[in-house]
Formats: C-alpha cells, sequence, structure tokens
C-alpha cells in the first residue's frame, strides 16, 4: 500500500499590515499563536444576504449550525489573540421569516432580494425576534470567552420600519470579550468629555460609503474600541474585513491590521480604501 504523508503549510507572517483573501476560519488556522492584541468583526448575519459564494457564513439551513460555525472561527480565532487580548463582536439580530422561502427587493435596498431563505427555527414560531445576538455571546461564553460588556450601538438615525405592531428596531448589540481573566483595556483613552468612565450606549450614525457592500462599519463605533484595547503598533485583526473600515481606524490611530475577506470584490474595494500595494494582499486557498 502507498502511503503518503500531508504537510501542513507554513504558517502565514506577520510583518505589517495585510488583507488576506480567502475563507476566515482557513486563514485563522495559519496565523502565529498569540500574534494579534484585539479583534473586532461583525461576522454575517443569519438569513440576510445571499454574498453568491459556496463558502460563506450566513444561509446556514439552521441557526445552531450558523452559531456552531462561529463558534469554530472564533475559537480559532483565540488561540491567534495575545492572552490579553480583547474581542469586540457587531452582530445583528433579525425576526422568522413565517417559513418565506424567499424575499422581496426594495427600490432603496435592491441587495434585500433573496431567492432562498432558512425556515423558521425550530422552537420559535412567525414573527419572533430570534435573539441572535444573546445566542451568540451565550455560546461563545460556554466555549471559554469571558463576557465583559453589552454596548448598544444606538443608531440616531435608524431606517424607518413598515411595521405597526412593534417598534421600530434602532440599534444594535456590540458585545465586548476576553480571552483571559486579566486583560489590556485603557479606560483613560475612551473616556467621556466630563471624565466619566465610558458608558453601554454608543450613539453612532450609520453612515454610507460609496461602493462599499451594505454593512459597513461606522468609524466612529470601531475607535473606542482600537483606542481601547490596543496600543500603537499593536496588530488589529477582524477576519469579516468586509470594506476594510476596521483597517482605516487602525491605521489612523497607528495601529497595525489584519484584515481577511472571502469575497475578491470587496478584498479590492478594501486595498483601493487603504491605499494599499498589490504585494499586501495574500490569497489563500482552501
Amino acid at each position: 500500500m502507498k502511503t503518503s504523508r500531508i504537510r501542513r503549510p507554513p504558517p502565514l507572517a506577520l510583518n505589517g499590515s495585510v488583507i488576506f483573501e480567502g475563507d476566515a476560519l482557513t486563514v485563522l488556522q495559519r496565523l502565529p499563536d498569540r500574534s494579534v492584541q484585539c479583534l473586532i468583526t461583525s461576522p454575517p448575519y443569519w438569513g440576510l444576504r445571499d454574498y453568491k459564494n459556496t463558502e460563506q457564513i450566513g444561509l446556514e439551513p439552521t441557526l445552531p449550525q450558523f452559531i456552531n460555525r462561529l463558534l469554530t472561527v472564533f475559537r480559532e480565532a483565540r488561540r491567534v489573540l495575545k492572552d490579553d487580548g480583547v474581542l469586540w463582536i457587531n452582530i445583528g439580530d433579525g425576526f422568522t421569516s413565517g417559513n418565506r422561502t424567499w424575499r422581496a427587493p426594495d427600490k432603496k435596498n435592491p441587495a434585500r432580494a433573496m431567492s432562498m431563505r432558512p425556515e423558521t427555527p425550530e422552537g420559535l414560531k412567525p414573527k419572533d425576534l430570534m435573539g441572535i445576538p444573546w445566542r451568540l455571546a451565550f455560546a461563545l461564553q460556554d466555549d471559554g470567552w469571558y463576557l465583559r460588556a453589552d454596548v448598544i450601538w444606538n443608531k440616531p438615525n435608524g431606517m424607518p420600519e413598515s411595521v405597526r405592531d412593534r417598534p421600530t428596531r434602532t440599534h444594535e448589540y456590540l458585545f465586548m470579550f476576553s480571552k483571559e481573566e486579566q486583560y489590556f483595556y485603557n479606560r483613560d483613552s475612551v473616556r467621556e468629555g466630563n471624565g466619566r468612565n465610558l458608558r453601554s450606549v454608543w450613539n453612532v450614525n450609520t453612515l454610507p460609503f460609496a461602493g462599499a457592500h451594505f454593512a459597513t462599519f461606522p468609524p466612529k463605533l470601531i475607535e473606542p474600541c482600537i483606542r481601547s484595547s490596543s496600543r500603537p503598533g499593536d496588530f488589529v485583526l477582524d477576519p469579516f474585513f468586509g470594506s476594510g473600515t476596521v483597517g482605516l481606524v487602525a491605521q489612523e490611530h497607528g495601529r497595525s491590521y489584519v484584515g481577511i475577506e472571502l469575497h475578491p470584490a470587496y478584498v479590492a474595494l478594501a486595498a483601493e480604501r487603504l491605499c494599499h500595494s498589490d504585494g499586501s494582499i495574500i490569497r489563500v486557498a482552501a
């Protein structure tokens, strides 16, 4: 019988700001242990968008499968994070589809249209708010992360909703996790104007970015995370890089960034936005 040895690909060195084009888990598995100080990210929301990629996250048939897939990604991210590092996650919620398997477009947001949608999760009813942010937060907590804060991202310019039987939702959650019980947190860098400790409700307007995909982070949401959880010269990682807002804010505050993005169009957009050279983009095959 002929046997062969499969060699593990060599680790990917971090020698400065870089964008990796590839699957988040695949790239994370090749990053060095304890190599980044801070993770800031917003994973794809479940059942919200079809990115037309077979490796995409967000269209798993069931909600537990979606949560478990994210757990696998953040478990690997935990290895990459320094022992005194911090993870910030923004994740949106949603309502059950009532078992509708499609969603119509609207004039303001054609990308809203989907030809496929997951079924209503087991145990939930039509019109139920699914509680996805807290389901993920508790799953990460059970997996070993320290859940340190739930920040309410209040959107003063939030989009109106055509609903008559509930309040319009104009907020999302931003969770703060640490890898260990003791970790780096510079509270003085994010004190409020009156000298108070930073509060847990952040009023930040959404901001459109021409050419960006539809889930662009507002820089003002990222700035407190960067300032409080990293030092100048540290590496800041976003495993779902999108249009590169985390990299942009990290760059402006003297940090190096590591972006991982599956979709080539978003990689190109982020590179242009960050004034990247082609040599700073590394394509990692699955």
